[in-house]
């Protein structure tokens, strides 16, 4: 596996650290307002000093925060003129950051929750085919630890949900790729926070880890065609799972119950069958 990154050097002083507890406060509640559409693209964040006087913080941490959105494709500030918000095709949406914003919403934008488990439909098929053909028996070990994880804790729990994200993570390493294995972080924050948002209400309807034992004995077999299709039905039934969530909420807000296929509906697919 790939080395961990270092830890951060360690912040000294109260003050700094609760400087840097601010500013990252600051930052996620102007990104969730952004990816909600509460904050539309092309509109103007206010000045630096009116600000800070609003939130009532200081100017040095709401100029970090907007430094941490810049970073992340979200605005773009120029001196004289403003901060103004991104239009979404600047925004790095597989950031792990940006993904937990969309999913801290109220309201998830639907448009983003299926365009993510598109991604995740071109990008980890593929990589479970090329891990059948290439792992090596350490991938596959790691592989029934995380499945095993899963089962003792199952994903109600912070430690399956960690063994869910090592699963899917080891995949993308054992297809033996540097462009597919940079992927990495942004899928494991889709399937963290895809898992989160399922259960916000309610328990799981569905039990995923016998979709994800299918996957892994196609791998085990060194099965490149039974690990596509395995991966695909897996995500194409969290798909299912993760919009069935999302419209029992805006039935239920609404009064009423709305129940439908989100592929079937979606354009985009429609143009593709």
């Amino acid at each position: 596996m790939a080395k961990r990154a270092a830890a951060s050097p360690r912040v000294q002083g109260v003050g700094a650290v609760q400087s840097l507890r601010l500013h990252g406060t600051i930052a996620r509640d102007l990104g969730v307002r952004i990816v909600s559409g509460r904050i539309a693209p092309g509109s103007m964040l206010n000045g630096e000093i009116e600000a800070s006087e609003r939130l009532n913080v200081s100017r040095t941490a709401y100029r970090e925060a907007v430094r941490i959105l810049a970073a992340k494709g979200m605005v773009e500030s120029r001196p004289k003129f403003g901060t103004r918000v991104s239009e979404p095709r600047r925004w790095h949406l597989l950031d792990p950051d940006v993904i937990s914003w969309i999913f801290s919403a109220d309201q998830p934008d639907e448009r983003l929750l299926e365009a993510l488990f598109e991604l995740r439909t071109i990008i980890e098929p593929a990589a479970a085919a090329l891990a059948a053909a290439r792992r090596t028996d350490t991938h596959l070990e790691g592989l029934r630890r995380a499945l095993d994880g899963m089962a003792e804790n199952s994903l109600a729990v912070a430690a399956g949900q960690v063994a869910d994200r090592e699963f899917h993570s080891l995949l993308l390493e054992a297809a033996d790729n540097p462009f597919l294995a940079s992927f990495t972080s942004g899928v494991a924050a889709g399937v963290a926070w895809t898992t989160i948002y399922k259960q916000r209400k309610s328990p799981l309807a569905r039990d995923p880890i016998p979709d994800h034992e299918r996957v892994y004995e196609a791998v085990a077999k060194r099965d490149a065609t039974g690990a596509r299709d395995a991966m695909t039905s897996l995500i194409r039934l969290a798909l299912l799972d993760t919009t069935r969530n999302s419209t029992a909420k805006r039935g239920a807000a609404k009064g009423g119950k709305a129940h439908r296929d989100p592929i079937k509906r979606s354009p985009r697919n429609k143009a593709r069958a």
